[in-house]
């Protein structure tokens, strides 16, 4: 059979073949990754992708949690939560913007006492983070102007009045020093590992123990969840999550001894300091002048803010008790006198001769009033406070070995360096050396100020390191940069045989209702190698100084029916004025407690200093008006 020449077609070739088998293989591939990603979006992924569609149409709106509160050890009230009216916007209910919304703004500025601006920026930023949220206008607004609003609501369409949970310090200026405040979380701060769990918005601690304290003190927000449309407009609320309220602290403070101690300083720019010598426990601690820390609730003005940095104003944000560096007069004996024996300068029986003054580098270093003691041991130089005893104790140190005894015990002793205390702002102060006076110097020179410049506040740097540089230590003065709790803490050591605790506030945390959850637990404590006569002698001699014929502080407590040990210091300040210090430790001879007081500007320590410690223990120890204590024992 012939085939007919119009039908012929040519053969496919082998080249040919290949070409349409990879491109059906390729097409064929093709549509099986179609088929199989179907079938992964539809069929395993679909619930997943189901429930995502469903939360964007849900939006958390979250519920401040009220903190934890803060009691003392008795389990008194320190710093709690008090419930507050906020003003609110509702941002689907309220005007569009123009002219009816910025009516509605002018009319509640004058009810709130705010700008007009101000409400306008709070509403952009708050929708900005929260687009679904209620803006605050105003926190904590006095009721007479919630009453106005809620009466004439037709003239605030969308303002509503809500509860918020305010922090409040009942006992005002009390320990504001020591409680701190909160604020909210700053941008910088949310960046640190701490706050690694806060939101924007939400309240922290900023200062004191509100701040050391702040993860156990936040709670767990909470939310509420709201149905919004396609166009995230509000529809409903779904639920709410409510809010977990922080725990609860408990401090060692004890809220009586607070008090009195912030008694006595009240008016001058003063601090005290209270502490269990056994553990470090701070009984109480006070800076004055001190300052309201309700003013922070909600949001300080800038105004007030600036008065309470002010020099002239007296700082009232400093807190004196650690963050006050003076010279520490006569108190700092203890410090020479424990250097003195322990590097065999001197022993507990040894006299020297006091003649009413002290001759070195021409200059004449003379006792207070220009008294003349005769003959003394220790004991006997402690009592009357003879100050050239110590004078030639600081030119027997700075003449010894490498000249640094009494500045190598007062940094065993915590000078020089923060103690650690869970109290943040804490500074170190200075202990001074030939080394570091003797930089300065070299400093200045080379900065062409032989003349005296003030390159370090407070300390002229014309002269190098000298014998009278010592002389001036061994008695708290010179260079010497010291703060209340550093003072404290040293006599503590030498009170309990060579201990040198931290101090700290913190004793527990607790569930809301008291119950003990956690113990803290401070492990600083160190121990420094006193040799018991050596002590024996320093305590002798600070029981004779409150209680010898000749005790500098005798007359203060006389009468008082709780044994004391305890030394007076009047040191001599860079504007010329006398600081005032007591040192106190009680009772003896095994003390329990030390009690610390010191004025910027209150002239001895017998005249102001003394009588405040005196006040503060009657308090501690339940002293009856009549001399008498109710119980016999100080606090558990």
């Amino acid at each position: 059979m012939y085939l007919d020449s119009k039908d012929r077609r040519p053969a496919m070739t082998p080249r040919l073949a290949l070409r349409v088998a990879v491109i059906g293989g390729a097409a064929l591939a093709l549509f099986a990754i179609v088929f199989f990603r179907l079938w992964f979006l539809q069929v395993l992924s679909g619930e997943e992708y189901r429930q995502e569609a469903n939360d964007n149409r849900v939006r958390e709106i979250k519920v401040q949690a009220p903190r934890g509160e803060i009691v003392d050890r008795n389990g008194k009230t320190l710093v709690e939560n008090r419930v507050g009216l906020a003003v609110k916007l509702a941002p689907n209910e309220i005007p569009e913007e123009g002219a009816e919304r910025d009516a509605l703004y002018e009319r509640l500025a004058k009810v709130l006492g705010v700008g007009t601006g101000q409400i306008d920026r709070r509403v952009d930023d708050q929708l900005e983070e929260l687009p679904f949220s209620s803006p605050t206008i105003e926190q904590d607004v006095q009721l007479h102007k919630i009453q106005y609003i809620l009466e004439n609501q037709e003239d605030f369409p969308g303002v509503a009045v809500e509860r918020v949970f305010l922090r409040t310090y009942p006992h005002d200026e009390l320990a504001a020093h020591l409680f701190g405040y909160v604020g909210e979380v700053s941008p910088d701060q949310l960046e640190e590992e701490r706050f690694r769990e806060v939101e924007q918005g939400d309240l922290v601690g900023q200062a004191g123990i509100e701040s050391t304290y702040d993860r156990y003190l936040r709670g767990q927000n909470g939310a509420t969840r709201v149905v919004v449309d396609a166009l995230g407009d509000f529809q409903s609320e779904a639920n709410v999550q409510e809010p977990v309220q922080g725990k609860q602290l408990r401090l060692s403070l004890d809220l009586d001894v607070q008090r009195t101690g912030q008694e006595q300083i009240a008016g001058a720019e003063a601090a005290f300091v209270v502490m269990d010598v056994r553990n470090g426990e701070i009984v109480g601690m006070g800076s004055s002048p001190s300052y309201e820390p309700n003013l922070f609730t909600g949001g300080i003005e800038q105004s007030d803010y600036e008065k309470l940095t002010n020099e002239e104003e007296g700082a009232p944000l400093t807190n004196r008790a650690i963050q006050g560096l003076y010279p520490t007069g006569s108190t700092w004996k203890l410090i020479t006198a424990t250097a003195a024996l322990e590097e065999r300068l001197l022993t507990p029986t040894e006299t020297l001769f006091d003649g009413g003054s002290l001759t070195s580098g021409g200059i004449t270093f003379q006792n207070a009033g220009g008294a003349s003691y005769g003959s003394l041991a220790l004991p006997q130089a402690l009592e009357v406070s003879s100050d050239v005893f110590f004078y030639q104790l600081g030119q027997r140190a700075n003449s010894t070995g490498d000249g640094l005894a009494i500045q190598e015990w007062a940094e065993r002793l915590s000078f020089g360096a923060p103690t650690g205390i869970d109290v943040p702002g804490e500074l170190g102060g200075l202990v001074p050396t030939p080394e570091w006076r003797n930089d300065l110097f070299e400093e200045a020179q080379t900065q062409g100020s032989p003349g005296g410049e003030e390159i370090v506040e407070g300390v002229e740097t014309d002269r190098p390191w000298s014998e009278g540089d010592a002389i001036n230590l061994s008695v708290g003065q010179g260079d010497l940069q010291a703060t209340p709790l550093q003072l404290a803490t040293a006599y503590a050591t030498v009170a309990n045989g060579g201990s040198v605790v931290q101090p700290h506030l913190g004793q527990r945390i607790e569930d809301p209702d008291g119950r003990p959850i956690q113990e803290l637990e401070f492990n600083g404590t160190r121990k420094v190698d006193i040799a018991p006569e050596h002590r024996n002698a320093i305590m002798q001699g600070l029981f004779q100084a409150a209680n010898g014929p000749g005790g500098t502080s005798t007359d203060v407590f006389s009468g008082f029916p709780i044994d004391i040990a305890g030394k007076t210091g009047t040191a001599e300040n860079t504007d010329g004025t006398d600081q005032s210090w007591y040192a106190a430790v009680a009772p003896y001879p095994e003390p329990r407690y030390v009690a610390v007081a010191t004025f910027e500007d209150g002239g001895f320590g017998a005249e102001t200093a003394a009588p405040a410690v005196r006040e503060i223990l009657a308090t501690l120890f339940e002293v009856e008006e009549k001399g008498e204590t109710t119980s016999g024992e100080a606090l558990d």
